[in-house]
């Protein structure tokens, strides 16, 4: 297995990054700013300078690849294309490069209430609506993908249990975003992550369960 990450620099992503090293999965990210990026992943890292909104910067990058995760999002600012453009063009990019590249598994950081068009975070420039046309085009590429929706992302790490559910359960709630980078590794190689989407939290008073049977429990 080779892992290609977009998105990699991100508070996300970088775990994404240190968790596939952590595994011993070789590792080729897309940034936008190598010298930013040295400073942030590990050293083994293969760093590719690309940018999602044009595909002929990194579609010949992937060769080699066998999985893709995407951890990119549109930063906040005061353009309201950004994320139409990061989430929705830049992914359609990810997953059309995927397929032409013959990537095995595509995994997606989503975000819960994506189904919600009057959630208040649609007031930033519909955010969450792209993020849902981005996870249907993935849905609808043919593709074995993973769609991972967390809540509320914590930089800190605890100690709670993950709390995982089929799409559109979840309202409230937040998670480490380590344990969000777990989750997105593990699905990976857990045959029974293959064409899901799940929605995780992390809470105090859940059971404790492995990643595997979390996934398994999701229909």
């Amino acid at each position: 297995m080779k892992a290609f990450v977009a998105g990699a620099t991100g508070e996300t992503g970088r775990r994404i990054v240190r968790e596939l090293v952590a595994r011993n999965i070789p590792v080729r990210a897309l940034v936008r700013d190598i010298e930013q990026a040295k400073t942030i992943l590990p050293e083994s890292t293969e760093l590719i300078q690309a940018d999602v909104l044009k595909s002929d910067t990194f579609v010949s990058s992937l060769e080699g690849c066998t999985v893709l995760l995407c951890a990119t999002g549109a930063r906040p600012s005061l353009d309201p294309s950004g994320p139409y453009k990061v989430d929705y063009e830049g992914t359609k990019n990810l997953v059309n490069a995927a397929k032409s590249q013959g990537i095995e598994h595509f995994v997606l950081v989503s975000s819960m209430c994506v189904s919600q068009f009057f959630h208040p975070l649609n007031l930033f420039w519909l955010i969450l609506y792209w993020k849902k046309q981005a996870e249907e085009y993935i849905q609808k590429s043919g593709l074995t993908y993973t769609i991972v929706r967390p809540g509320g992302l914590k930089n800190e790490d605890n100690s709670d249990s993950i709390v995982m559910a089929k799409a559109d359960t979840l309202f409230e709630g937040s998670i480490p975003r380590q344990k969000v980078a777990q989750v997105c590794v593990e699905a990976l190689s857990n045959p029974e992550a293959r064409d899901k989407i799940v929605e995780i939290i992390a809470k105090p008073d859940a059971a404790a369960k492995s990643l595997q049977e979390l996934f398994a429990d999701v229909a």
